[in-house]
Parts: C-alpha cells; structure tokens; sequence
C-alpha cells in the first residue's frame, strides 16, 4: 500500500485528534507540520515525533512533497489555506465549518474538481457506525421511499467554561468574528445530515435565535446560544433543526421518516432504532411497540458491546472512518467521501440561517491569515 505523506495546518486541540487517527490508520504518515505560532507546531511535532515544522504554509508545501493536508485552524482562513493547497496539487481535508460563506466554498470544491484533487469537510459525525448502518438502511429501501421528514438535534454544555469563558470575555475571539457566531463553529455537523436528504432548492427556510438566560447571566452580551430551522424543499420534504445549550440530557440525534418506516440515530449511545409501520389492534397497540422498541435496544447494546471488545468502537470513531475513506478515495481518485453537493448545501443553508439571525452581519476577518489552534 502507497504511503500519504500528510501535513497539517493548524496545531491546536483538534490537531491531536487528527494525529492519533492518522496514527490508527495504515498506509499514511504525518511529515510535516505548521502553525502561525511556530511553537504550537513544535510542541505538536515533539508529542508525535515529527521534525518537520513551520510557520509559513508556503514553506512547508515547497520542502515537502506532500499528498494530502489537514487543515485544523479557526474557519477564517480556511478559504485561503485551502486554496494554496489546492493551488500545489494537494488534497485537502477541511475542518468544519467548511468555509465562512456559501460562495468560498463553491469556490474551493469548484477548484478541486478542476484540479481533479480530493477536498472534503470534517463532518466526522456523519461516518459513525451508527450513521453508517442508518444509510445502508436508507439504500435497502427501509422507509419505503423518500424522506418526507427529517429532524436534526444538536445540542452543547455551556457547563464547560473552558470553552464559552474566553468567547465571552473577548470581544474579537475568532468565533465572534464570524457570522453566526456561536452557531457558525457548531451546527454544521447537524446541518449537514439534514443537508444529505435534502434537494438542492428549496421552498421555505425559517430560523429563530435568541439568548438563553444562563448564557446571560454569565454575560454574553449579544451571543445567541438558543436556535430553530424550519426547512421545506421544492419536493415538499420538511425538516427541524435544533441546537440548544439548555436541554438536558443533551441530545445528538436524527430521525429520518419516510412514507412506510422511519429511524432513528442517537449518536451519544451509539443507537439505530428502526421503528416499522404498525396495525396493531384493540390492547396490542400499548404492547407490541413497546416490545419492538426494546428489541431494538437490546440488538444496539449487543452490537456495541461486540464493537467494544473488538475494539472498533471508540470516541473518534467517525473521524476515523471519515479520514480513512478520504485517503482512500486519494489513492483511488474515487469519489470523495462527502459529495460535493451536500458540502455546497450545508454552506447555502448557513448562510440562509445566518442572515435571518443576524441580518446586518458580515464576515470579519483578521490581516493575517489565522493558522493557530481551534
């Protein structure tokens, strides 16, 4: 098997995630690194044994003769970075969100299919084993035809100050920069498995945000951390997105219905429920579902458990398979792992969402490219 040589741009926390899965993977190798702070990429490059380091991209693409890079660094200037290394013939994996706007990420996907290069976006969460087996479903014909609704849950604990305190003790923290703001950095992995059985146009989005009191007591100012999507597409399928910061349990879920069967994905246990049409009668109505339902739970947690001990079910195990297929498409020049398509529409419905939310918003961007951490 061929060898990637890989590099990554951007050497912050996700940075490490994508080390130890590439380290996980076989018939690729991370050579070199880079960060606008050259001691980032230092301290990443002594923690996975890599010499290689650099603060300049265009320096780390003409000393090493790389296949494939991983940008990790705030979305700003992702655009950029991903240009130039699209521009040296390299393929490119592009942390979420994709791009800041709708149009450079036309621009970008635009320039790898003239290049006949492999651009795809860190929707990792689209390629656990659970999202996986809710597709091969879908392609079996289980809910009997197409989507005619889909709702999308994503929720984030604003109990973890490690995060939302420095977003909200600086006004010019990159994720206040950017359009949606708290939204832009976290809603496109729910966006995006709306997006994939969506059609392109649609007939009507709705959004709404506003602030939650806990987020106001800790003085976010104008930070909205509360939001909901109504989406109906020209074929007349609906769907609901929403994030909150205040359900609890938090929930990552997407249910799927469609004109006989519909399922279910809870991503935070790892669980596929395939609830079927019923025409139960008299008593057996408040017996028979209740039954399926624990069938179905019981065929999750053996599954998981067998995927646990055989060591196939871990934390990073969507970004895992995500990666591998997007090197393997690299050495295939098959189709990338994420199509084109549902990348442009996640970018589109962004965008839609953000103007109704924040209408008199514009993308903020620093003189300098951001290569730093996330």
């Amino acid at each position: 098997m061929e060898t990637l040589r890989i590099g990554i741009v951007g050497c912050g926390k996700i940075a490490d995630q994508h080390a130890l899965t590439i380290d996980r993977l076989e018939g690729c190798k991370i050579v070199a690194l880079c960060d606008r702070e050259i001691l980032m990429a230092r301290q990443l490059g002594e923690r996975i044994k890599v010499d290689a380091c650099y603060s300049d991209l265009a320096e780390m693409l003409a000393e090493n003769s790389l296949d494939a890079v991983h940008i990790t660094t705030p979305p700003q200037g992702h655009y950029a970075l991903a240009k130039q290394c699209l521009d040296a013939e390299c393929h490119v994996y592009l942390e979420k969100p994709f791009t800041v706007t709708a149009e450079e990420a036309g621009a970008l996907l635009d320039l790898a299919v003239a290049k006949n290069l492999i651009l795809t976006a860190g929707h990792n969460y689209q390629f656990t084993p659970e999202m996986l087996e809710m597709r091969a479903e879908v392609a079996d014909q289980f809910l009997g035809g197409n989507a005619v609704h889909l709702e999308s849950y994503w929720t984030y604990d604003l109990g973890d100050r490690s995060y939302v305190g420095p977003l909200l003790g600086n006004r010019d923290h990159w994720v206040r920069r950017l359009p949606g703001q708290l939204f832009h950095n976290l809603i496109s992995h729910g966006i995006a498995r709306i997006a994939e059985f969506l059609d392109d146009e649609w007939e009507e989005v709705t959004a709404s945000a506003w602030q939650s009191p806990l987020l106001g007591s800790y003085g976010g100012e104008e930070v909205q951390d509360e939001l909901r999507v109504m989406i109906r597409d020209c074929r007349g399928t609906s769907a609901f997105f929403c994030f909150s910061t205040q359900i609890k349990p938090g929930k990552n879920t997407f249910r799927i219905c469609g004109p006989e069967n519909s399922l279910f994905v809870d991503i935070g246990s790892g669980c596929l429920i395939r609830d079927r049409k019923g025409n139960n009668k008299s008593y057996l109505t408040f017996v028979v579902p209740p039954l399926r339902a624990a069938i179905e739970s019981l065929r999750n947690a053996r599954r998981n458990i067998g995927t646990i001990l055989g060591r196939k079910l871990y934390h990073d195990s969507g970004m895992t398979e995500l990666i591998r297929q997007f090197h393997e498409s690299i050495r295939s020049a098959g189709s990338p792992p994420i199509p084109y398509r549902e990348i442009r529409l996640t970018a589109r419905l962004m965008d839609e969402i953000f103007s109704q939310i924040t209408p008199h918003s514009r993308p903020q961007f620093p003189e300098k490219v951001l290569v730093s951490t996330l």
